[in-house]
Formats: structure tokens, sequence, C-alpha cells
């Protein structure tokens, strides 16, 4: 049978005290004598008494829980981010309440419901890629819970966000490999729901226009970032009339099940296709044959500063109208695979 927890008024019934005086000493009021606080607060050891957090975050009107909603745990990138959320989280005292979303908008609405219904301080999110109605993050105004995305940002002005200077990625990426000297250069894009799709897009066009070569549309292929939809993708690009002698993929992933399909499919690589992709994940280092580079994101410091922001909005009390939005942009860099 559990054991019922110690309360004030019994510690207050056990040194002939009364209630508010227990409980200004165990707080250290400085109404009360030293030698009463320290009298309260050794009797408060010896019965085992435990405070009620309960009753203290309703107090202080906080529940120093911030939640985290991540499409996939498992992706190397999304790990080193929510490690750095919580190294910083539980030097602050908080606890961070971890859910994935499996990029499924569904999953995602209820998980943002539950963790509402849980009473958080505040919230860290990088969006699903299905999600397209972003309305479940607008209705937390109504309830003071502020909202700071990072790395998956949703198309709304006024939001809070961490992210990485894609479409600068994705003009360094171009940029490299035209210095490799190849002149027709595919790009499998993510999905259009994804703001980091159009950056990556952006960028593309950007590069070949700077560089004087005419932009082909059809030359992009979206997919959904499985492992069929990158094959469907290829095998798009392997069949253009312009035949890519080098493409450019959303992430590391959509570049190992590109890789991966093209030997199915007996290319040459390095011979014949270059890939470039972006993330720079631990995966590369597991690939035979890498991309001959990748965009490095930075999520531990997208993790880092985004639960910085958080905190900072969560500490600052004036609420004053209009409210100024965190707008941060980190530079990505392009990494090259090692040789070894």
């Amino acid at each position: 049978m559990m054991k019922k927890p110690i309360t004030i008024k019994e510690i207050a019934k056990k040194l002939d005290l009364s209630i508010s005086t227990v409980s200004r000493a165990l707080h250290a009021h400085p109404s009360i004598s030293l030698s009463t606080q320290q009298k309260v607060k050794q009797m408060a050891e010896e019965m085992e008494y435990e405070p009620n957090q309960t009753a203290i975050f309703f107090q202080k009107g906080k529940t120093f829980t911030i939640g985290v909603i991540l499409p996939e745990l498992a992706e190397a990138f999304f790990s080193s981010a929510i490690s750095a959320i919580e190294d910083i989280a539980y030097k602050k005292n908080y606890t961070v309440l971890l859910a994935q979303s499996h990029d499924d908008e569904h999953r995602e609405k209820q998980l943002v419901e539950k963790m509402k219904n849980h009473r958080i301080d505040g919230l860290l999110v990088s969006v699903a890629k299905t999600t397209s109605n972003f309305e479940h993050f607008e209705q937390l105004k109504k309830y003071d819970i502020p909202v700071v995305f990072f790395d998956r940002i949703p198309p709304l002005k006024n939001i809070h966000y961490v992210a990485c200077n894609i479409e600068t990625g994705s003009i360094e990426a171009v940029n490299y490999l035209l210095k490799r000297g190849h002149r027709s250069i595919g790009l499998i894009n993510g999905p259009t729901t994804l703001i980091a799709s159009g950056q990556r897009k952006e960028g593309y066009i950007k590069a070949l226009q700077k560089n004087r070569l005419k932009f082909d549309p059809t030359l992009i292929v979206n997919c959904d970032l499985t492992e069929e939809s990158t094959k469907t993708a290829l095998d798009v690009l392997l069949k253009h009339k312009r035949k890519p002698t080098a493409i450019v993929t959303f992430n590391d992933y959509v570049s190992a099940f590109a890789i991966k399909y093209a030997f199915k499919s007996k290319l040459n690589l390095n011979n014949t296709i270059e890939f470039v992709s972006y993330a720079n994940s631990p995966v590369i280092g597991f690939m035979e044959h890498p991309p001959v580079a990748s965009v490095e994101q930075f999520p531990a410091v997208q993790g880092q500063k985004a639960i910085d922001t958080l905190l900072d909005i969560l500490n600052t009390e004036a609420k004053e109208e209009p409210q100024a939005y965190y707008k941060i942009m980190i530079e990505s860099q392009l990494i090259e695979s090692s040789k070894d």
C-alpha cells in the first residue's frame, strides 16, 4: 500500500506551530527566525516531507515542463537536436516531454492537444512533412503557450523560429558541382508542403542563373522522402532527355536510397553520376559510396538556440503588443565527404 505523503499541517502539529509559519520557514521567509527555520526543516527531513509540486506549480503559474514534437527520433539530425535541448532544459530545471509525430499530421495534432492538457509551459516543434493545416499550433495562443519552430518551419508569418539557411547551402552545393564540371544537375526535392523544399529549389535556381545556365524545371522531382518515392524520382531523372551527371538530394537518407538504387541499376557512380545531399549526418560514414558532399545544418546548434529562445520568451514577463517574433537563421556549410 502506498504511503500517504506528509503534509505541512502534520509538521505544524508536531512542532506546535501554525501552518503559515511552517510554510514560510520551509521557504526561508525573512519574517521567520533562522532557529525556527532550522527546526522546521529538520522536522520535515525526519518526517520525510516532500513538497507538493502541483501546489508549487499552481502558485508560480508554471509547470517547468517543455514539450518537444519531432518527426522521427531515429534520424540522427533530430536525436542530435533533442540531446542539446535536454541538456539545456536540465541545467535550467525544466522537464522535457518528448513525442514523435512520425511525419503524420493527425498524430501531430493529437500530440499538441495532449501536451496542452499536460499544461506544458512552451512547445518546440519540427513539423511533420504531411502537415498542411497549422491551426493546432495557432490554438495554443489562447492558452498563452508559446511555440518555437525549428528546422522544419511552417509557412506562417507571426511565428518564432530557428532554422538553417538552406538557400545559401543549395547555392553552395550547385556551385560545387559546377566546379566539378557538371552542367546537367538534377534535384530530388522533398514534399512541397515543407518550406525547406522551396528553399532548396530557390538556391538551386539562383546558382544556375548566376552561372548563366538555363533553368530546366523538369530536372526537379519531388518525393515524399521514402525509399520507394526516391526510386521513382531517380527513375524520372535517369530517363530525362538531359540525363543529369549530378543530383542534389533533399537529405542524406534520400541520397542513400538513390545511391543504393543507382547501384542496382548498374550505374557507374562517380564516373556516371555524383550526388550531393543535406544534413551531413553520421549515416554518411557507414555508406560504401557516400555523396561527394553534404550540407551541414547544425542540428545541435538549432536545438540549443530553439530552447534558449523558448526560455527567453517564458522568462519575459512583459507581454506587450505587438509582439516581436524571434527569427533566427543559422548559416549552413558544405562539407566534402572523406576520401579515406
